[in-house]
């Protein structure tokens, strides 16, 4: 037997798909809309798996609590950008002149607020709002960096993380598998 348990969680981000192209053909127009600053009411579906249960569990739910505390705190009300983006250097110019970073295990980056003490502070909560990472934030690419985070963790556990599905939009998901 193998048992597969799933948790899902949400939140609020923003993102710009810098890269987007389109083949009229399919797409029916040329309209961009994805390079454009928005934002989305994610959902993320972690999926773990089993051959042996422990207490008669693959693990317990609350294990995965971890997962929506990071969420919370590092990205719901966010706007992850691509430090490629070429808008990059115009949405966020204190990095832009110093390209100093605090960077996270999890493979993001945030602003160093000593570089920017003496501002104002609507511009610390503009750059409060970043999530710095090095892809471009598609659904693909985001639901790849949260399974790598996932795994990492649960390893901990010694669970396996199967897959993860993420959902841009109800009807939009990517799930990428481990």
């Amino acid at each position: 037997m193998k048992w597969d348990i799933s948790k899902e969680f949400d939140f609020c981000y923003g993102h710009r798909v810098w890269s987007q192209e389109l083949y009229v053909e399919f797409a029916l127009d040329d309209c961009l809309v994805c390079r454009h600053l928005h934002g989305h009411q994610g959902k993320i579906i972690i999926h773990l798996e089993s051959e042996v249960l422990k207490s008669g569990m693959v693990t317990d739910f609350k294990h995965l609590n971890w997962f929506k505390k990071f969420l919370d705190d590092t990205l719901d009300h966010k706007f992850i950008i691509d430090i490629n983006d070429p808008l990059f250097d115009t949405l966020l110019p204190h990095y832009a002149q110093n390209k100093d970073f605090i960077s996270f295990k999890e493979g993001y980056k945030r602003v160093n607020f000593n570089l920017i003490k003496d501002e104002k502070i609507h511009i610390h909560e503009m750059y409060e709002s970043y999530i710095i990472v090095d892809f471009v934030p598609t659904s693909e690419n985001i639901s790849a960096w949260l399974l790598g985070i996932v795994q990492e963790k649960m390893k901990k556990l010694n669970v396996k993380v199967s897959y993860l599905e993420f959902l841009e939009t109800p009807k939009s998901k990517s799930t990428v598998y481990a």
